[in-house]
């Protein structure tokens, strides 16, 4: 079930609050704890037992790392938790991987295992992680009560597509938070903009791409169509799912942290990544990068600890070689601006400091979507015309024509400028008939549509 559904907007979400806001208090986390498995059974019948398999490990390894806190046992628990959460992940998500480049680099003849891989296995994965750890470092208080620990875990506003919230992050919220008809607008308002997001400018761009992938007509204007719309349609995708988690969130008294800061407004590869999928970035800074080291060791562990860093989060991202490939290019890239290009980027004017960053952000997102190598360096080399072809055709005109104007709307809103035209006091007071005009296009284009798929599924 996606949330840019008939069924979760008109049936599944309205049935959900409704049965919240009528039961007393104590029944508010059961409410969702039901909700959100039958939200992941509609999508994975059968991985709903993976899931919950994986909440009794994580709930009975949390009683015993707490229970031998600062032992030997504690640690081994803790290991042998990690163990067995990142084997699952492995072995459903890269197995098939592994095993085909056993098979291409060693000449075996493995066959491939049958399975499927679990909706958001990766984000429900690292959300059990970060728990453990957090006990195991006396960050968070061990929950005792499984019911409640299997709530947070497979709620279903960001249960399959992110972001990743760590249990500190509402640790007090699962038994204490507030519902007022502010907050519950707040929610609303927030969950319409990121549906409009996904609906009006990802799905739209989207269709966009899928016709410059499936073409055999070239040219420099088509190439930077598709890089340009496929930059837009990640970013308004995911952003989008995150607002409407964050919104439905705060409809059921929960205060998710922010998971994008107008990262395309970044001046610097490094800033973008504090403003792109900030719950990723920081998971893998606070459980990956500083127990490594971080950067208070040799020169040299600091960069392999960079790498390794970035080596995991392409990783992360998917089973195949092009994610590989994009965490290292931006590790690489990162290392640079580290070592010696950050001082001089700062040095530039802010138009070309912009420039560069969206550059190689946009390569970034080539290489992200690429299937192949000859592929990437293809649609690589197609911005600048290698391979003689031409600069403009009457196809790359027609596709310019036609979705220029949601290309524009992408542009503008992926800055702050929609943001601070919505500050003002006029906006406010049109503010709730601009948001059931948006709420009944997304309606229509949902009914009207059939590319609705969210990009981040996959992970």
């Amino acid at each position: 079930m996606v949330f840019s559904s008939i069924t979760f907007l008109f049936y599944f979400l309205p049935i959900v609050l409704g049965i919240y806001y009528i039961v007393p208090k104590k029944f508010k986390n059961i409410v969702l704890l039901i909700s959100s498995f039958v939200f992941y059974f509609y999508g994975e019948p059968t991985y709903v037992l993976l899931l919950a398999f994986s909440i009794i490990i994580t709930y009975i390894f949390g009683i015993l790392i707490d229970k031998y806190r600062q032992t030997e046992k504690s640690k081994i628990f803790l290991a042998l938790a990690c163990v067995i959460s990142i084997g699952l992940l492995v072995y459903f998500k890269y197995a098939n991987f592994i095993i085909e480049n056993i098979n291409l680099w060693l000449s075996r003849k493995i066959d491939f295992i049958n399975v499927a891989l679990p909706i958001g296995i990766s984000f429900y994965t690292f959300q059990m992680l970060s728990y453990l750890v957090d006990v195991y470092k006396g960050e968070a208080q061990v929950q005792k009560n499984i019911l409640k620990l299997a709530m947070y875990v497979s709620l279903f506003p960001q249960l399959i597509a992110g972001p990743i919230v760590r249990y500190t992050t509402i640790e007090k919220q699962i038994d204490n938070r507030t519902h007022t008809f502010e907050k519950f607008a707040l929610g609303v308002r927030r969950f319409i903009i990121g549906l409009s997001k996904k609906v009006l400018i990802a799905n739209v761009l989207g269709e966009l791409v899928s016709t410059f992938l499936s073409s055999n007509e070239m040219s420099v204007l088509y190439y930077w169509l598709y890089a340009i719309s496929a930059m837009l349609q990640i970013y308004f995708d995911f952003s989008g799912y995150s607002d409407m988690a964050i919104g439905l969130g705060k409809m059921f008294g929960f205060d998710f942290l922010e998971n994008f800061n107008y990262p395309y407004i970044a001046k610097s590869i490094t800033d973008f990544w504090r403003r792109w999928h900030i719950s990723l970035s920081s998971w893998f800074r606070d459980y990956v990068y500083i127990p490594l080291g971080g950067n208070r060791t040799t020169k040299i562990k600091w960069l392999r600890n960079l790498m390794i860093v970035w080596l995991l989060t392409g990783l992360w991202h998917g089973a195949e070689w092009n994610f590989i490939i994009w965490g290292l290019y931006f590790g690489i890239l990162l290392i640079i601006e580290k070592v010696f290009l950050g001082k001089y980027l700062e040095k530039l004017p802010k138009i070309l400091s912009h420039l560069y960053t969206l550059l190689l952000v946009m390569i970034s997102f080539i290489i992200f979507n690429g299937e192949n190598t000859s592929m990437i360096l293809q649609n690589i080399g197609g911005l600048i015309g290698i391979g003689g072809i031409p600069i403009i055709s009457p196809e790359s005109i027609y596709y310019l024509k036609s979705y220029f104007i949601v290309i524009l709307i992408g542009i503008i809103g992926a800055t702050p400028l929609f943001k601070k035209i919505t500050n003002s006091k006029i906006s406010n007071i049109l503010e709730p008939i601009f948001l059931i005009f948006l709420l009944i296009i997304c309606t229509s284009y949902i009914v009207d549509g059939s590319f609705n798929p969210f990009l981040y599924f996959r992970f």
